[in-house]
């Protein structure tokens, strides 16, 4: 049964991916040609937002795909870490493009040029019903998906900075500054480098096996020691095996032996409803005979 949901929940965000990606790579062609055309680097700007978004769409998407794929005798953990590297080049090709836009618009703050604000206008407008329409398609799922969950709020950030680009568009309208194009620009390009530096530096943080964002080592080490018959714990891993998935390896201590099969398989399953960490691997030692080689009291 619980297979069963992860599939048919597996399957329903993909169909989810699968419709925001098209709509929104769509839109960004749309967006990126009108600016190029018009000239507005706040609309170019935003057009280099959606398409890092619809990156980490894919990216989600993917781990979705991957999250299916049985391990092999090479790859004994699954694909999932591809996820991980997807996130860091995305990261890495965001902050690039978003430098070479803000140095962009800072050399035509001293130049500015006059922007069809009515184009501008239109097509930020149909940015905000994209981009709000891709947020309801995760709307369900965002409870019980860290992914999707994800996917909806980078869609209902989008449709904020679009908001901005609209605002920019009729301030021009109405005032004729055309010097508030590159202005807003840099504040939208500025909003997409933290980000960026964020995803950036978590994809780095994953890569070199952190303590995945939400799990918090002490806890679950202090959950482990209360645990029946546990008098002590060492050797505590916990990282991700992709963007969705965490792991974990223990020792524990238990001088009275392991119960049996049932009290693993129990913790095993608490450690994935508590703590979500979903492939847990625990050996049990009584030690009594002699000290674990890899015991430390450094280690929690």
């Amino acid at each position: 049964m619980e297979q069963h949901q992860h599939n048919d929940r597996a399957l329903q965000a993909g169909r989810a991916f699968r419709w925001a990606a098209a709509v929104n790579i769509a839109f960004v062609a749309v967006e990126a040609l009108f600016g190029f055309l018009t000239g507005s680097l706040a609309l170019l700007a935003d057009a280099a937002h959606n398409l890092t978004d619809v990156l980490g769409l894919v990216v989600a998407w993917g781990a979705v795909s991957l999250s299916r794929l049985r391990p092999n005798e090479y790859h004994t953990y699954g694909f999932g870490r591809a996820t991980v590297l997807a996130a860091l080049a995305n990261g890495i090709a965001l902050l690039i493009g978003v430098g070479f836009i803000i140095r962009e618009a800072i050399e035509r703050i001293g130049v500015p040029q006059d922007i069809p604000a009515t184009t501008v206008l239109w097509v930020a407008g149909l940015g905000i019903a994209v981009n709000t329409g891709s947020a309801l398609l995760f709307l369900k799922g965002r409870a019980q998906d860290i992914n999707v969950r994800g996917a909806f709020l980078h869609m209902a950030a989008d449709a904020a900075v679009s908001v901005g680009v609209v605002i920019s568009a009729l301030v021009i309208m109405f005032t004729g500054l055309a010097i508030v194009d590159p202005i807003v620009a840099i504040v939208v390009s500025a909003v997409i480098a933290v980000s960026a530096f964020g995803l950036f530096k978590s994809a780095i943080h994953l890569s070199l096996d952190g303590v995945p964002q939400g799990v918090d080592l002490k806890t679950v080490g202090t959950w482990l020691r209360a645990q029946p018959g546990v008098a002590n714990l060492h050797d505590l891993h916990i990282w991700a095996l992709s963007t969705t998935s965490t792991a974990l390896t223990a020792h524990l201590v238990m001088p009275e032996g392991c119960p049996g099969d049932s009290f693993l398989e129990q913790t095993a399953r608490n450690l994935e409803t508590r703590f979500g960490i979903a492939h847990a691997t625990l050996q049990v030692e009584r030690g009594t005979e002699t000290e674990c080689r890899l015991a430390n009291p450094a280690r929690p």
